[in-house]
């Protein structure tokens, strides 16, 4: 058991500074700033401490009320379900533009809450803007400061009367459990990364709508599979470079990449009516060459017309457009309809094991002497290709050296021969093994 870390969640109307608090608040650039409305849609979690006491900062879409939009909706319901969650709430206002009826709005949602409340006047960037805090008293909250969360002013303040607030250090589950599987879901925009993610949370954790791209920030989120603890990182959708023309687009897609970097298993969602494209490949490969375990998931399968286009033919025709996937566990799910999610969990898990997978020198030395019997290597330029003993150096990702006399000299097709062999005998589904020639 570890301490349960309390809960600061960031709510007010779009532009009044909350991604902008967020990053003054970690001491880096998490959450996406940029200055059009609307850019920070899902609830974003990251850990942050102050005076040594940790803590949960969440980010939030901004609430715009009364608009019939679609995303502006659901951004609604996640910044109310933010402030359910919380224990400690930070609503931020705009003080160069004073109260307004979403702030009133805000507020009456806040008193039913009946949680800690400050009301953090933004953009105070100097001793006169102090003078409109006393606009803001107008909302009936009693605790107001005004900060500027661009340059820091008044911050560190802020964050001390936080620290007043939260609640007693409590024991409750791992706040960040060691053993925990790092978990990357990419794809194009649309596909059904959020979908997925709420069916793995068994909670309406990230914002889905019909509408392609609403994912901005990648957002991190653990739960537990037969004991197993899961960090799972729902990623914005990943768009050919070319296609990135604003450059909200462009932090979202390093974003991804970053979770991609993080994980130890990438789970690659593919839409089963558009199949699979160019870019779909390219992140693939990308996932592959970064040695991380690679799980493909068809979603929307339940849109398929059966009779025509099976499983098996589906699969073999991802395989035919790329040779690689063989290697690589390729699962039909209905994300909306919660179909078939147990199996993406049990594949999870098979492949975190084979990620970690030990194989001792004997078996290995036991494999070589197999496959010398099956197939000799050829000889290359008059001279004939040994080899001496294999073992492996390293797991996550499995890595194993053969030692021969010409290692240079071993063909290509035939250390694809010997990565096939290797697969069969021992298994390694979804991960991307390396196989080093080295001469003894």
């Amino acid at each position: 058991m570890g301490v349960k870390l309390p809960v600061v969640a960031i709510v007010g109307r779009p532009n009044v500074g909350k991604s902008t608090l967020f990053n003054r608040i970690l001491g880096r650039r998490h959450a996406i700033v940029h200055q059009s409305e609307g850019v920070t849609r899902d609830r974003v979690i990251a850990p942050a401490d102050w005076a040594g006491r940790d803590f949960y900062l969440v980010d939030t879409g901004g609430y715009i009320s009364g608009s019939d939009d679609a995303i502006d909706s659901a951004v609604r319901i996640q910044s109310v379900l933010a402030m359910e969650s919380a224990d400690v709430i930070l609503f931020v206002v705009d003080v160069q533009v004073g109260p307004t009826k979403e702030d009133l709005e805000v507020i009456r949602i806040l008193r039913r809450s009946q949680k800690p409340v400050i009301l953090v006047a933004n953009k105070v960037d100097n001793q006169k803007r102090t003078i409109d805090l006393a606009d803001f008293y107008s909302l009936g909250l009693a605790n107001v400061m005004g900060v500027s969360a661009l340059n820091g002013r008044s911050v560190g303040d802020l964050l001390d009367e936080v620290i007043n607030l939260l609640p007693p250090v409590g024991i409750g589950l791992d706040s960040a459990a060691d053993g925990s599987i790092p978990l990357a879901i990419v794809g194009m925009p649309n596909a059904g990364k959020s979908s997925l993610t709420n069916a793995l949370l068994g909670e309406d954790r990230q914002i889905v709508t019909a509408v392609p791209g609403t994912t901005r920030d990648a957002v991190d989120a653990q739960f537990k599979y037969y004991g197993q603890t899961m960090t799972i990182m729902d990623t914005a959708g990943l768009r050919h470079r070319t296609k990135l023309d604003d450059s909200v687009e462009y932090y979202s897609a390093l974003r991804t990449r970053h979770a991609i970097d993080q994980a130890e298993i990438v789970v690659m969602i593919i839409d089963a009516e558009k199949g699979m494209g160019n870019q779909d490949q390219r992140i693939m490969s990308q996932v592959i060459q970064e040695k991380k375990g690679l799980i493909v998931v068809v979603n929307k399968w339940d849109l398929i017309e059966k009779e025509t286009n099976t499983m098996r033919d589906y699969q073999a025709e991802l395989i035919y457009q790329y040779d690689t996937l063989k290697h690589y566990p390729i699962l039909f799910i209905s994300a909306l309809h919660k179909r078939r999610i147990q199996k993406v969990l049990e594949m999870i898990m098979t492949v975190h094991a084979d990620y970690h997978k030990k194989v001792s020198t004997r078996q290995l030395n036991l494999f070589l002497d197999t496959v010398m019997t099956k197939r000799q290597p050829p000889a290359v330029k008059g001279k004939e290709i040994k080899f001496k003993f294999v073992n492996q150096v390293s797991a996550a990702p499995p890595r194993f050296v053969f030692f021969s006399n010409h290692p240079k000299l071993i063909p290509t097709d035939y250390q694809r021969f010997l990565e096939n062999q290797f697969r069969q005998t021992f298994g390694f589904q979804g991960v991307p093994i390396q196989l080093h020639f080295h001469a003894k």
